[in-house]
Order: C-alpha cells, then sequence, then structure tokens
C-alpha cells in the first residue's frame, strides 16, 4: 500500500459549524446526517484525508558526512574565517570538505534498511446486415466432436503405433500416451476457458492467444500453429504415399526397390515418396483452389474412413480371442525373415521322391542341392514358424511389457528364443532379414506419437457455425479427447496383448508377407484398414491445407507482420490464394524431407509451443483477475494450466531439444520482428496485465525502504515553463536531462499553468503533447506531468510534492536560473525559485540549477577537449563528485576532463587535503585532476561595502513599496532630490544611479504623467556592468494597489570608458552619492560577510575555471529568515557573475557515493 500526503496552504481556519452549514446547503432536502453515520463515513474505505505534515519521522541514512554531530562540534572551527561566511547557516549540515578529508579513514556507508477489433466486428456486422445469413444449426456433436475425432485420429495411429508399442514396450508406450493425452486435456481445459469467455472467430487457436497475449505473442505462436498444420499436411501426404507403395502398390514404384539393399534401397523409396508426394501435394492444392465445398462435402467420408477402421480393429481383437488369425512369422534362430520371395518356412521339404531342399534354402545357399555351401548361420540354427498374432488369450502381453531399443540396420530378432552365432562373423545376406530402418529410443517415440493427438482445436475453428458456441466447444473438445485418449491407451494394450513383438517391430510388415501390421488385426481383411487408412490421410491432408491457408490470412489480415501483408489477399470468394501457394511450398519442403519419422517431430515442436501459450494464456488471465475474465466453462485451475504448459514444455525437449531450441528461436525471432516493426495493437491482452501487476509488485519491494548507495542515481523531475500557445521555453533543459540520464532511472517532466482545471484542461492536453513532443525530439526516456493551480507557486509545489508513485518517486530537481529576475514585472519569478530551493530542502531532495542554460550543448554536439570543474566546498553527500561522471557518459560530455577543486583555508594543510583528496578519488574510481585553492582570510575590500551598500539600499527601496501612496510619493521625492543633488555635483563619467519611477495615471489624466515620472538617466540600453546587473525593484505581491506600479533601478555605469573591474569605483565616490546614508558602519555585517564571500570564491572561479565547459559548485541555501530573500539572489548572482555555463548543486540530504563495492 502506498501512501501520499498533500500539503497546501488553506484560506484560513474553517470551524466545523461553517462546513456543516455547506453540507446541509449542498445537499438540502435530505435528512440530516446523524455523528455515528458521520463518523462511519470517515473512517470508510476510500475517504479522502487532508493530513498537514511538518516532516517525516524517516531516519536519514546513517553517514558521518550529512547531518553528523562532530559537524556542529566542529562548527566554530569550518565557520570562523569570513570566507566561507555564505555556507554558515548550513553548517550543521554540510561540513566543510577539509573536515569530510581529514575523516576519509573513518568513511563507511550503511545499508538502509481493443480498439481495431471492435471496428472489425462493426464493419461485419454492417456487411451481415446486407444479406440474411442463415442462423448457425450445428450442435455438440456434429460442430465439435466429430470434426475433433476426424483430426486427432490420423496416420500415426494405423501406420507407427503398432511399432511404437514393439518399439517402447506396453508399459513406456502406455507413459507416452498418457502424457500426451494429459497435456491435450490440460490445454483442452484451457483453451475451453478462453473459448467462453466471448466469442472466438475463426483463427481458432491464434485469435485466443493473440488477444490474450498480444500481438507480439499471437503473432509468434500464430505463425508456429500455421506451421505445424502446414507440415501436418506434408505428414499425412508422405503417410498416403506410403500406404501407396509399400502396402496398396508397390509395383507403382517409380524407382524400382528389387534387388537393392541397404543405402541404395533407402535412397530409392525416399525418392519414391518425393514425386508421389509433390504429384499428391500438387493435386490437392488444386481441389482447395478450385473449391472448398468440395474438401467440406468428403469430410464426411473421410471420417466414415476412420471410425470403420478402428471398429475392423476391435473386431479383430475380440475375433483372436475366439479364433486367431493365420498370419504366420518365419524365423532363423531367433531373427525374423523377409517373407517374399520364398513360401515355405522350412529349409526342405519331405516329398515322395525324398527330401527336397526350398527356396528359402537358395536364398541362404549357392545351389538347391543337400551338399551346397551355405551361411555359416543358416546352417548352425532352425527355422522356425510362429503365429505373428497369437491371441488376446495367449498371454504374450508379458513378453512385450517393455521395450527393446535399436541401432539403425539391428537385425529384428526375437528375445526368448536362442540362436547359435559367431560373433566374430561378419552379418552376410542382410537383406533376408528385417532390419531397423532407423535407431531408436524413447524421446524418439515421443516426437513420433504426439502429432496423433493433435487436432483439438477443429471445434473452437468452427465456433461461428455453432448453435451454441459457448456449450458446445468444452463439451465437445473435452469428449473427444477422452474418446480418442481411451482409444489409443486400449490400443497400446489390445495391440501388446495380441500381436507377437517380432511383428510389433517389424515397422513395414516385411515378415507378415508385406501386410500392414494393424492391418493382419483387422476384422474382416487387412484391406479395410489400408484402404480406410489412405482415404483418411488424404482427407486429413485436405483439411491442413484448407486450414493452414485461412490461419494465415487471419494472421495477415490482423497487421501484426508486415512483412506477410500479401498474404491477405484473397480471391473474390475470399479463397485466400496467396496464403494457399505459401502453404504449398513449405508443404513441399516437408515432403521433400520424405521421411515419416523426421516430420513428425518438427510439426510435434510448432503444435506443443501453440498448446504451451494457450495454456500461459489460461494461467495469466486466471492470476491476474481481469475484470473481463468471466470464462461460462468452471472446470479450470491456474494451476492445471501451469501444469499443462510445463508437459507441452517437457514434451518439447524430449522430442528433441534441438528441433525444440530451433522452434524457439523462431518464435522469438518472430516476437522481436512484431515488437520492432509490427503495427500497434491493443487488444486488452494479458501481458499488459502482466506488466502492470509487475510493476505494481516492483513498486511495492520499492516501498520497503530508500535505495542503498551503490543504487543511487538521480530520479529527476524536470521543472520547464510553457509560453502561451503550450511550447515549452527552454529546451535544453531537457537535453540536460538526457545527457544526466542517458535513458536510465526515472525521468519526469513537470510543467505547472495558472487557473482552474475545469478551465484550462485543453490547454493542459496541449502542453502535455508538447512535453511529450520536446521529450521525444530529446530522446528523454520517462512521464510528462502537467498541474494546473491558482497560482505558479502552488502549482510548482504540488508537482514536488505529488509527482511519482509509491516508491518510484524523484529524487532530485532540475529547474533553469530564473534568467530576468531583475526585472519590474519577474518580481514572483525570483520569489517562486527561492521557495522552490526552500522545499526542495525540506523534503530532501538534491537540487540542480543549470544558469545560462541556453548556452548548454544540444545532443547533437560534441565537446572535442576541455574541463568540467567541479568546486568542491562543502560535502553534501557526493553529488558534485556523481554528476560530472553521469555526464561524461554521454557522448557530449565524453571527451572532457574532470578537474576538482577544494578551499582550502589559513588552519587547513592545502598539501595534505590534496594527498587525501586524491586518495579519496581513487577509491571512488574516479578520474579527476585535483587542486586545492587557498583563501586566506583578507580584509574585507571597500568594493565589498559598495556592493553590500547597493544591495541594501536595493532592500531598503522593496520596504518603501509597502507604504501607502502618500508616503510612498513622499519617500521618492525626498530620494529623488537627494539623488539629483548627488549627480550635479558629480562629473557625467563618475558612477551614476539611475531611478526610474513609474505609475499608472487614472483614466483622462494622462497630462499628469511626466510630472509623476522622473528619469534620471536616460540611456537605459547602456549595458550593466558584470559586476552588477541592473537590479528591478518592485512591489511585494498583494501590496501594491491595481494600477499602480514603481520601478527602480540601479546601475553602475561608464560613459566612453571600459568596465571597471570589481573594486575600481572610489568608496567616496559612493559615500558622497548616497550622502553617507546608510554608513559603512551601519551596514548588516552578515550580508558583508557574505558578499566577501561571494565576489571572493567569484573571483578564484574566475581565475580558475574561465575557460571550462561546465563549472559544477554549491549552492549555498536561503537564508532561514525571510527578510533576505532578495539579498540571496543577489548572492547567487555575484558568486556565478562570468562563468558561462554553471550547475548550481544542492545535495538531498543522503551519501549518493561510495568508495565500497
Amino acid at each position: 500500500m502506498s501512501l501520499r500526503f498533500t500539503v497546501s496552504k488553506s484560506d484560513g481556519e474553517r470551524r466545523p459549524s461553517d462546513i456543516q452549514g455547506e453540507v446541509n446547503q449542498l445537499f438540502e432536502g435530505d435528512e440530516p446526517a446523524t455523528a455515528s453515520s458521520a463518523e462511519a463515513d470517515g473512517s470508510a474505505a476510500g475517504a479522502e484525508v487532508l493530513v498537514v505534515l511538518k516532516g517525516d519521522s524517516i531516519p536519514k541514512e546513517s553517514s558521518p558526512f550529512i547531518n553528523s554531530s562532530d559537524a556542529a562540534a566542529e562548527k566554530s572551527q569550518q565557520y570562523d574565517g569570513k570566507n566561507m561566511a555564505l555556507f554558515e547557516e548550513e553548517m550543521d549540515t554540510s561540513p566543510m570538505v577539509s573536515s569530510l578529508l581529514s575523516s576519509l579513514a573513518n568513511y563507511s556507508n550503511l545499508p538502509q534498511g481493443s480498439k481495431e477489433h471492435e471496428e472489425a466486428e462493426n464493419n461485419e456486422a454492417e456487411s451481415s446486415r446486407k444479406k440474411p445469413v442463415k442462423a448457425p444449426q450445428l450442435g455438440t456433436l456434429m460442430g465439435v466432436y466429430l470434426p475433433c475425432i476426424q483430426n486427432i485420429f490420423g496416420v500415426i495411429l494405423f501406420l507407427r503405433m503398432t511399432w511404437l508399442v514393439g518399439i517402447g514396450g506396453v508399459v513406456g508406450t502406455f507413459v507416452i500416451v498418457t502424457m500426451c493425452c494429459t497435456t491435450t486435456m490440460l490445454t483442452a481445459i484451457s483453451m475451453s476457458a478462453i473459448a467462453t469467455n466471448g466469442v472466438v472467430p475463426a483463427g481458432g487457436s491464434y485469435y485466443m492467444i493473440s488477444r490474450s497475449l498480444g500481438p507480439e505473442f499471437g503473432g509468434a505462436v500464430g505463425i508456429c500453429f500455421y506451421l505445424g498444420t502446414t507440415f501436418a499436411g506434408a505428414m499425412y501426404i508422405l503417410g498416403a504415399i506410403e500406404l501407396l507403395l509399400i502396402y496398396i502398390a508397390p509395383q507403382a514404384a517409380i524407382f524400382p526397390l528389387e534387388g537393392l539393399e541397404g543405402p541404395e534401397a533407402e535412397a530409392a523409396l525416399l525418392n519414391n515418396m518425393r514425386v508421389y508426394g509433390t504429384i499428391l501435394l500438387t493435386s490437392m492444392a488444386t481441389v482447395v483452389f478450385v473449391g472448398v465445398k468440395y474438401v467440406n462435402k468428403l469430410a464426411l467420408v473421410f471420417l466414415a474412413c476412420v471410425i470403420l477402421s478402428i471398429l475392423a480393429v476391435y473386431a479383430g481383437v475380440i475375433k483372436t480371442g475366439i479364433d486367431a488369425p493365420d498370419f504366420p512369422v518365419c524365423l532363423l534362430g531367433n531373427r525374423t525373415l523377409v517373407w517374399k520371395t520364398f513360401d515355405v518356412c522350412s529349409k526342405t521339404v519331405e516329398t515322395a521322391n525324398g527330401t527336397v531342399t526350398t527356396q528359402l534354402w537358395s536364398m541362404f545357399c549357392d545351389s538347391p542341392f543337400l551338399n551346397a555351401t551355405c551361411d555359416k548361420y543358416f546352417t548352425a540354427n532352425n527355422v522356425t514358424r510362429i503365429q505373428g498374432i497369437p491371441g488376446v488369450a495367449s498371454g504374450i502381453l508379458s513378453e512385450n511389457l517393455f521395450g527393446t531399443y535399436y541401432e539403425k540396420g539391428d537385425l529384428i530378432a526375437r528375445t526368448n528364443m536362442d540362436s547359435v552365432e559367431d560373433q566374430d562373423d561378419p552379418l552376410t545376406n542382410a537383406n533376408r532379414y528385417v532390419l531397423a530402418d532407423i535407431a531408436s529410443f524413447f524421446t524418439l517415440l515421443v516426437g513420433i506419437y504426439f502429432p496423433s493427438v493433435t487436432g483439438i482445436m477443429a471445434g473452437s475453428n468452427r465456433s461461428g457455425d455453432l448453435r451454441d458456441a459457448q456449450k458446445s466447444i468444452p463439451v465437445g473438445t473435452i469428449a473427444a479427447i477422452t474418446t480418442t485418449s481411451f482409444v489409443y491407451m486400449s490400443s497400446v494394450i489390445l495391440f501388446g496383448a495380441c500381436i507377437d513383438g517380432v511383428v510389433l517391430r517389424d515397422k513395414f510388415g516385411e515378415g507378415v508377407h508385406g501386410n500392414l501390421v494393424i492391418g493382419t488385426l483387422a476384422w474382416p481383411s487387412p484391406w479395410v484398414i489400408v484402404i480406410g487408412s489412405f482415404f483418411s490421410t488424404c482427407g486429413a491432408g485436405l483439411q491442413s491445407l484448407t486450414g493452414a491457408p485461412r490461419l494465415m490470412q487471419a494472421i495477415a489480415k490482423d497487421g501484426i507482420v508486415p512483412a506477410l501483408r500479401i498474404f491477405g489477399h484473397a480471391k473474390a470468394n475470399g479463397e485466400p490464394t496467396w496464403s494457399l501457394l505459401l502453404t504449398a511450398c513449405i508443404c513441399e519442403i516437408g515432403i521433400l524431407i520424405a521421411s515419416l519419422d523426421l516430420v513428425a517431430p518438427i510439426l510435434s515442436m510448432f503444435f506443443l509451443m501453440c498448446y504451451m501459450f494457450v495454456n500461459l494464456a489460461c494461467a495469466l488471465q486466471t492470476l491476474l483477475r481481469t475484470p473481463n475474465w468471466r470464462p461460462r466453462f468452471k472446470f479450470y485451475h491456474w494451476a492445471l494450466s501451469f501444469l499443462g504448459m510445463s508437459l507441452c514444455l517437457t514434451l518439447m525437449f524430449l522430442c528433441s531439444w534441438y528441433y525444440a531450441i530451433v522452434a524457439m528461436v523462431i518464435a522469438g525471432s518472430i516476437y522481436k520482428y512484431i515488437e520492432f516493426a509490427g503495427a500497434e495493437k491493443e487488444w486488452g491482452d494479458g501481458i499488459r496485465g502482466l506488466s502492470l501487476s509487475a510493476a505494481r509488485y516492483a513498486l511495492m519491494r520499492l516501498e520497503e525502504g530508500p535505495p542503498h548507495t551503490k543504487n543511487w542515481r538521480p530520479q529527476l523531475l524536470t521543472l520547464v515553463s510553457t509560453d502561451a500557445e503550450q511550447n515549452v521555453e527552454q529546451p535544453r533543459l531537457l537535453s540536460l536531462t538526457n545527457q544526466l540520464k542517458a535513458g536510465k532511472g526515472l525521468t519526469i517532466v513537470g510543467t505547472a499553468l495558472v487557473g482552474t482545471f475545469l478551465e484550462n484542461y485543453e490547454q493542459s492536453q496541449r502542453a502535455e503533447q508538447a512535453l511529450r513532443k520536446l521529450m521525444e525530439t530529446e530522446k528523454v526516456k520517462g512521464f510528462c506531468q502537467v498541474t494546473v493551480s491558482s497560482n505558479l507557486r502552488d502549482a510548482t509545489s504540488h508537482l514536488i510534492q505529488a509527482s511519482g508513485l509509491g516508491g518510484l518517486k524523484h529524487n532530485a530537481v532540475l529547474v533553469s536560473w530564473p534568467r530576468n529576475w531583475k526585472q519590474g514585472d519577474e518580481h514572483q519569478t525570483w520569489r517562486n525559485f527561492v521557495e522552490l530551493v526552500r522545499e526542495t530542502t525540506a523534503a530532501d531532495l538534491a537540487l540542480l540549477v543549470p544558469k545560462n542554460v541556453a548556452a548548454f550543448p544540444s545532443n547533437g554536439e560534441r565537446f572535442t577537449e576541455g574541463h568540467i570543474d567541479v568546486w568542491w566546498i562543502v560535502h553534501d553527500g557526493g553529488m558534485l563528485m556523481l554528476l560530472p561522471f553521469l555526464l561524461r557518459q554521454h557522448k557530449v560530455w565524453r571527451k572532457c576532463k574532470m578537474r576538482i577543486f577544494t578551499v582550502a583555508q589559513l588552519d587547513d594543510n592545502s598539501i595534505q587535503m590534496k594527498k587525501d583528496l586524491t586518495t579519496f578519488l581513487y577509491h571512488l574510481r574516479i578520474d579527476a585532476m585535483v587542486e586545492v585553492v587557498e583563501m586566506h582570510d583578507s580584509d574585507i575590500s571597500a568594493y565589498t561595502y559598495e556592493k553590500t551598500l547597493v544591495m541594501e539600499q536595493r532592500s531598503q527601496m522593496l520596504k518603501q513599496i509597502k507604504m501607502t501612496r502618500t508616503e510612498r510619493e513622499r519617500e521618492i521625492q525626498s530620494i529623488t532630490d537627494s539623488s539629483r543633488g548627488s549627480i550635479r555635483r558629480k562629473n557625467p563619467a563618475a558612477v551614476t544611479t539611475q531611478l526610474s519611477v513609474s505609475e499608472e495615471p487614472p483614466a483622462g489624466s494622462e497630462e499628469e504623467k511626466p510630472e509623476e515620472e522622473v528619469q534620471l538617466i536616460h540611456d537605459s540600453t547602456t549595458p550593466a556592468s558584470p559586476a552588477t546587473p541592473a537590479t528591478p525593484l518592485t512591489p511585494a505581491e498583494g501590496v501594491q494597489s491595481p494600477g499602480t506600479q514603481v520601478q527602480m533601478t540601479w546601475t553602475e555605469k561608464c560613459d566612453g570608458e571600459p568596465a571597471k573591474p570589481p573594486g575600481a569605483a572610489t568608496p567616496e565616490g559612493i559615500k558622497d552619492l548616497f550622502n553617507m546614508k546608510p554608513e559603512w558602519e551601519n551596514l548588516n555585517q552578515s550580508n558583508v560577510r557574505r558578499m566577501h564571500t561571494a565576489l571572493r570564491l567569484n573571483e578564484v572561479i574566475i581565475k580558475k575555471s574561465s575557460e571550462a565547459k561546465l563549472v559544477l559548485l554549491n549552492m549555498p541555501g536561503p537564508p532561514k529568515n525571510r527578510t533576505g530573500d532578495e539579498n540571496y539572489m543577489e548572492f547567487l548572482e555575484v558568486l556565478t557573475d562570468g562563468l558561462n555555463r554553471v550547475l548550481l548543486v544542492r545535495g538531498g540530504g543522503r551519501e549518493v557515493i561510495t568508495i565500497y563495492s
């Protein structure tokens, strides 16, 4: 919880009765509130309480330098001299640098503690009104359940399921199936929650993810889903070609396999797959291009083929329990033989004419005679004929419980049979045996199997055609996954219980006369499965080639990936022609791979990534408790979504860790591309909500305490002023902000407007836009804030108090020096400035005041040489050390060198101070040249008295302004007569004094104006001496009557001569000028000492740093009593006079730099 108190002055004390009277008027006609209800209202949550605070109770950072008790003890030693009198009122909080350096050994730092989517919907609604649309009539069965069944059951079930059981064993395969089905079930639960949280148009998972996780995630995952669907089309086509060339029409092979073995046979098979696959792809793409309606009409036929095939398998399993089919397998020893070129599983056959050799003999021997030379293994082992399908009651399940993994080229052998073989003999006649075509391992099986559980999005993609989508999608999808999971799990067990292990591990059925293994189990004929699976794979391929282009079209139309916009174009009937062409090209890549076992893991990656983000989207929406998150499907939980997401990630790396990395790199690249070049979209996504939650969490952590010194950096509140057109008057102030920040930390640019918020709201918006535009131009990363109040003083105060949020608040204020503060109409400017200095001090904020800010460099300038000079007079936390270091990180100041000057007084050992300061900077890791400037006590010069006298005369004039009109006129006449007498006695080259008194006459009395206006010196365009610029004398606010203006200006001037250096005027001239009123002896000695300090420091700084690119020095604090505010401004003016770029710095009351790591 973050608390904020705003302190504001009140117009006066208000009695409770007054407030009660106003309340009664406000609620006239209502029943008066009782005391109890008033108390209840005051204690209610959300009641606003205004608390006026005198200070906070937060302990300051423990430090030997800031607010040190030693500093107060050494007060007399530090400030006895007149040289440092300008800083004497802050001696208890800001010790002299000399005392700081003397305690260097004790230095320590203690830690402290969716607009576009709505427009599209409106456009769709308008177009839909033009022509009547038939209401959707599809229910759960036809709209969701059966499409999901058709998409989930596919080529893997018919072509690879038996092989998976044989290689992985019943237990291993069951684990794989359970993991994959659990993943899809959890994903379906998350998807059901998202799909029932509003209408999901076509686009399915892409739409859900993009609207839940934002355009970047949506685009990345949408393209991954598109690639997965496209490669699924390639997998289905390859499955159809495998069925065609191996089981239906082997003689159709363009590259014949007969007589080939090893790599040659494998290459010929792959080339056949590539040729026929390309032909089939072209045919399917043409069908889709001609019209999707034909695909939709054939969908039911393909679905019927799938269901009939599965029912045939179950019927075959039941039949094996009654009467096992005759599918013999021939073994030589324990090796499985390819049963193609022989008819009898025997070496010899007994006939009436005696013993006759068989075709099998001829395969292993050099002649058909009994005395022929035969293969050693053939001679040593017997030929055995076993039943490939012993039946469900045979007990074969126990032999198939555990897996047998092979390397490529290994012999498929029966594990529980012995054979006689010589390990030294090389394998001969390898093409006679059934061999493993690929290396197999558990993770490969996961990658090959997972595509058989995809397709769960088929129902959500049809949401627009459903009668009640929010009911049908969850029920239909979960029922379909339950059904398919039951089929897969029961298939694993039934295959292991019915089929012999050597047949299960025989991927292409070479040991069972080239039959499809699952077909051997089917009833009434293997051809039911072969034909049914062929048509079902062709249908699934057509569905993929139909859905993928539409998905790409949806992504392209969203405009989030600029490079894909061309694929949003379609034919007149809306068919995505360009997207279909792209899909066919990508699908061809999968067909050129030509291996079902290699393509399956690729699409597994893309589908798993898609499902992972569906789960993430649901979990995020649930945890963030987004107000719009109100799904009708209630049986979800964020923990289930996270479990599903974890399973997806695990399966990705189980399938193939390098494919997983490639898929993530692709998705990451798309994400960054959309982020960099994509269109701005606001879909109310969960990532924005996550950002808000993360920001809130971080802000709450910041509330735990102030940052450690090592982490301190200036968090700037930059105060700028605007003109009548709301344009920023000091753009270079933002350039300096950028140079100080370099894009790091918090930056708030604030401005204040005068008036009421209701009347000036449009002005405040224009001012905010101007600030944003300038911040963008100056590359300042941060926030802008405009405050409207009845006067600038209060508005600025509110900015300082209320800017920031919680622990993310500014710790430093950057404001420009009031440039024309001496002009008569700018009297309130310097008063506001002095009050600003006091407020930052009270709030423990650092203050940076650039003087002559227009002379500061822009971000485009470069200093190739020069110095940044630091005048370190008092230590106030190390700000003066840190700021040049931060500036030199920016390319504008990078080549400037840093020099540090400090001041030694009479009692200081300047040599030791230099050594200590050099050591200190070495520990701070700051490179800088060090120089100690000696300022011994000296007599106060006559010029100092002159400057003080002029300054106090100005104060005297300000007091006169507060008199009544009659008294003021009498006093002005007296001063005028006195001045005239003085000027008559002086020659023109002497120092003169200009006194201009102007009072607006009332209406109709213009002729009296010359008598009321006294102009003693008419050449007002002559520039003032650098030592004493023109000083305006203006009345205090609220004292002078309306329509009256009094202006008195003191100007030192030389006619025909160059300006005299400080101290050149004779004290006698000044003394005579004012007729010794007041005398020097009557001057305020504190002001004299302060003026002496300012002049001496200015003299030394100009001597040493006149050529510096930037001068940083400690900014003295304003007087604690408010009577000398104008004198304070004069002191600062004298202190910085003659310097081009000055940055006055006041610390925030804490250490900001440390020597420790």
